[in-house]
C-alpha cells in the first residue's frame, strides 16, 4: 500500500519508520535529527515552507503541509471514528 503525503507526492507504507507533528521538532534530540539530515541532503520539504508533519523513511525525510494526524489516519495507524446512525423521529 501507499500514503499520499500532498503535493502529489506517494510513499510505500513499508518504507515509513515514523510520522511526527512539526512541534516535535522543537525538542532537541528532533531538531538535531533533522539538521543532521538536512547537512545530508535528506530533507524534501513539499509543503512549501508550511510544513504540518514530517514523515522519516529508511532513506529520506519529508515535511508535509499535512498534519500528521491525517497523514497517520490515511495510513491506518489511527482508525476513523465510525459516524453514529441518528434515528430520525
Amino acid at each position: 500500500m501507499f500514503l499520499h503525503i500532498g503535493s502529489d507526492y506517494v510513499i510505500p507504507l513499508k518504507n515509513i519508520v515514523t510520522i511526527t507533528d512539526m512541534t516535535a521538532v522543537k525538542s532537541g534530540i528532533n531538531q538535531k535529527f533533522i539538521t543532521a539530515k538536512r547537512n545530508e541532503k535528506k530533507v524534501e520539504d513539499i509543503s512549501d515552507g508550511n510544513a504540518k508533519s514530517f514523515i522519516v523513511t529508511d532513506n529520506k525525510v519529508y515535511l508535509s503541509a499535512i498534519s500528521s494526524i491525517t497523514l497517520k489516519k490515511r495510513a491506518g495507524y489511527i482508525k476513523a471514528e465510525p459516524q453514529e446512525d441518528r434515528e430520525e423521529e
